[in-house]
């Protein structure tokens, strides 16, 4: 069967608006993915960090074997964002040119759905990357995406029709931090909740009407737009959601914060992040064993757990300087939070910390040799995840490195071990977590491969079992 034959069968398949789906000029299909296990469970990604915003996936059957076979790839712009999947669509922002793109797309051949653009005049400070940071959200028949510069969209699913839009950062006098608009906004019931950093307007984090935009409420006024992700969490029975900000300020400020998504009232504020100018708060808040909440920040702050009390006040049970998570999230399981930490390449490790005790059980630099060939000369070089990301999945952990690396790995208390390991692509700065859903991986190449010279890629890889 055809590319086209393949695209055109299963689009027709699935009827409806999907069946007008046409080959996208920017993607390259390689093979038709395995057929799922008849008893395989599957899952949508909705959301950044996946089903349940933990970097866990319920998914089963997932193949060991490395390198996966490549279904599809689409040729990106720039940004560092994932996709979000529900059932036949796949929502992913990225930048082209002047614009920032949002692209509908078939998740098993890549065929193009639908696409919206708008304009954007958003620079990096610091030289990186110009395009988006912050994921798409899926919720029902809608998409949320929040583009580099605070702009703000809410469109239908089958269409891309805009059924409303805001400019955050104008609305709530948010000048560019450091590096952008990067928090993925987070649904919550009625609610989409942002990581907004208006301090002039008393609006650390918003919370808008998800079918209007119209806004709910405010919170916060002492600290700056964070980069990571407003996190859903049940305490002692009652929602909440957690909330780590501090961005650029002078002096630096930022930490945790604990919101009644209700009615907008911060249960506390626990002060964390680091005291130098040049920092961020990235790696979003882990909830461990029901009413603890850990949060991590690199340049040289580390790690706190904060217990909540019945009343909703805080007590701090522990900090650990060496467990500072850059911008990864950890994961927890079993009593242990895992993730690579470090601010830079060099310093970066996988370790794992006990939540009981705060105490660093192991640490590990992983690292091998790698050959390759450079201008018909073979070269070797020592290698790493450097500042990975981990998904524990199926009894596993998968592991991305930052310069393209998948990884298969044992994680326990007792140490770690390579049970697989492949090069997908030599990019530097692969640092959103890889995306799985149906059995499909979904890795976003951030910039061109250093040996094959192919451009910036969205790859489709077949995990099914």
């Amino acid at each position: 069967m055809t590319r086209r034959s393949f695209i055109l069968s299963s689009l027709a398949s699935l009827g409806g608006a999907a069946a007008d789906g046409a080959a996208h000029p920017d993607v390259k299909f390689h093979r038709k993915p395995k057929e799922l296990a008849k008893d395989a469970t599957t899952s949508d990604w909705t959301r950044f960090l996946g089903p349940t915003m933990n970097a866990a996936s319920p998914e089963t059957r997932i193949a060991r074997k490395l390198p996966p076979p490549l279904v599809w790839e689409l040729r990106k712009g720039t940004g560092y964002t994932s996709p979000a999947i529900l059932k036949d669509r796949l929502v992913y922002l990225h930048r082209n040119g002047a614009q920032e793109t949002v692209e509908c797309l078939h998740p098993e051949t890549g065929a193009q759905l639908w696409q919206m653009h708008y304009a954007t005049k958003y620079k990096d400070r610091y030289g990186y990357n110009n395009g988006p940071r912050a994921s798409p959200v899926i919720d029902g028949d809608k998409v949320y995406t929040l583009g580099a510069e605070g702009v703000l969209h809410c469109l239908a699913l089958d269409s891309g029709k805009v059924l409303w839009k805001r400019n955050v950062n104008a609305d709530y006098k948010v000048p560019q931090d450091f590096f952008g608009t990067a928090g993925t906004p987070l649904i919550e019931g009625a609610l989409l909740v942002l990581n907004v950093g208006g301090t002039a307007e008393g609006a650390s984090v918003v919370a808008l009407d998800k079918l209007t935009g119209r806004e709910a409420w405010r919170a916060g006024k002492e600290w700056g737009p964070g980069y990571g992700s407003p996190i859903p969490a049940t305490i002692h029975g009652k929602r909440r959601v957690m909330v780590l900000a501090g961005g650029e300020s002078n002096p630096p400020a930022g930490g945790l914060m604990l919101i009644d998504p209700s009615s907008g009232k911060v249960d506390f504020s626990f002060p964390w992040r680091s005291k130098s100018y040049e920092s961020v708060n990235a790696s979003c808040p882990v909830q461990v064993e029901g009413n603890r909440i850990f949060v991590s920040a690199s340049y040289r702050t580390g790690g706190a757990m904060v217990e909540v009390q019945p009343d909703f006040s805080h007590k701090v049970l522990w900090t650990v300087r060496d467990f500072g998570m850059h911008f990864a999230t950890p994961v927890y399981k079993d009593g242990y939070l895992y993730g690579f930490e470090g601010r830079n390449e060099p310093d970066a490790s996988l370790a794992c910390l006990e939540v009981a005790t705060g105490k660093v059980v192991w640490r590990q630099v992983l690292e091998w040799e790698e050959t390759f060939e450079v201008n018909g000369q073979q070269r070797t070089a020592a290698m790493s995840p450097y500042r990975g990301t981990i998904l524990a999945v199926d009894g596993g952990w998968l592991a991305l490195g930052e310069r393209g690396h998948l990884l298969w790995l044992d994680l326990s208390p007792k140490g770690v071990k390579i049970q697989a390991r492949t090069w997908l692509f030599f990019g530097d700065q692969t640092w959103a977590l890889p995306v799985l859903s149906r059995g499909l991986l979904y890795v976003s190449q951030n910039v061109p491969d250093r040996l094959k010279g192919t451009p910036p890629r969205l790859l489709c890889y077949d995990l099914r079992g």
